[in-house]
């Protein structure tokens, strides 16, 4: 029953951030309009019409006359909450890499996040084939809702292949030089990592957070997702944060001995003994 009661808490709190994170971005427009409002009438009416189309209880009205109400500032509340309870509790598996620290628990919670995400495009997915083929009644989400999930887990399994140390690594010259070298190595794709995400944050900053973000620019569909305003942020965001992972992993792998790779390093030992006992029950 232990056993069992951890397994849920440890769904529970990725799918309870998700939930607050979605809700704070799909409300984003109040928050924008009580904190930073814009200072064009024009753009201010706008944004303005899109939180009133786009709020899912427009009956709770907003606290002290803005436009966050009480489910707003819930939500957000409990963002930081639940993000460091996931991180604090976090467990790593066994098919995980096992010399972590404890500056990888972001990355380690992110990566359950992500996880949670797949789950929930997959069922979004079903829906939808289920509705179209099934009842005849296709929606006009579905599509628009996938883009956007599957675009957020491509950006988070970024930083959790990054602390996994399973991105696409060739070894042929690197297991031929000395430790030294190795380090050298290590520093130079660590160093490419870090000018690449500082160059990338300065030429798109404005763009990116003034230009979309801001104004809060939506998909334009019938669904109408705001896809622009919230994946481009999150580039930034992500990259900015497997920059540090790729420092942290070089701090964390400098003094550890060398590593010789090889072909049987990609077998999944655990996967083919799975296979031979569902073989032989057959």
């Amino acid at each position: 029953m232990k056993k069992v009661l951890e397994i849920v808490w440890d769904w529970l709190i990725p799918i309870a951030f998700i939930v607050s994170v979605g809700w704070c971005i799909w409300h984003t427009p109040a928050f924008l309009l009580d904190f930073i409002p814009p200072q064009n009438q024009s753009l201010f009416d706008q944004m303005s019409e899109l939180h009133l189309r786009k709020d899912f209880i427009p009956w709770a009205g907003g606290l002290f006359g803005g436009y966050t109400d009480i489910f707003d500032w819930v939500a957000i509340i409990m963002i930081p909450i639940l993000f460091g309870i996931g991180i604090v509790n976090i467990k790593v598996e066994p098919m995980e890499y096992q010399e972590w620290r404890q500056v990888d628990r972001v990355a380690l919670f992110l990566g359950r996040v992500t996880m949670v995400l797949i789950i929930s495009m997959t069922l979004v997915m079903l829906y939808e084939v289920f509705l179209r083929y099934a009842l005849e009644r296709p929606t006009l989400w579905a599509n628009e809702l996938t883009l956007w999930i599957a675009g957020f887990v491509f950006l988070l399994s970024g930083l959790y292949a990054m602390q996994q140390r399973c991105h696409i690594r060739i070894f042929l010259i690197y297991d031929m030089v000395p430790r030294w070298a190795q380090r050298t190595f290590d520093t130079i794709w660590a160093l490419l990592i870090v000018v690449f995400a500082f160059f990338l944050i300065y030429g798109s900053f404005q763009q990116v957070f003034v230009v979309k973000f801001y104004k809060w620019e939506m998909f334009g569909t019938a669904f109408d997702p705001p896809i622009p305003a919230t994946v481009q942020p999150a580039i930034l965001i992500v990259v900015t944060l497997i920059a540090i992972q790729s420092v942290l992993n070089l701090i964390s792998d400098w003094n550890r001995e060398p590593t010789v790779h090889s072909a049987a390093d990609d077998i999944d030992m655990d996967e083919i003994e799975t296979i031979k006992r569902s073989l032989e029950t057959k």
